[in-house]
């Protein structure tokens, strides 16, 4: 069975407090300073390491 802090989307059933305040106590903003910092040239070029593939309709498609 899959464990509660390994799933993707923590809160799919609305279970827990949607806004921000609850979404901070999942942890779901612990990064994105990091993120913002590390720049969007750096990001992308992640991205495309990364070999990650849209799944239709994602609008991400490596150059």
């Amino acid at each position: 069975m899959l464990r509660d802090e390994d799933r993707i989307f923590q809160n799919l059933y609305g279970q827990d407090d949607w806004r921000l305040k609850g979404a901070r106590r999942r942890g779901i903003w612990d990064n994105t300073k990091a993120l913002l910092e590390m720049g969007r040239e750096k990001l992308v070029e992640e991205i495309k390491e990364s070999g990650l593939r849209g799944r239709g309709g994602a609008g991400f498609r490596p150059v």
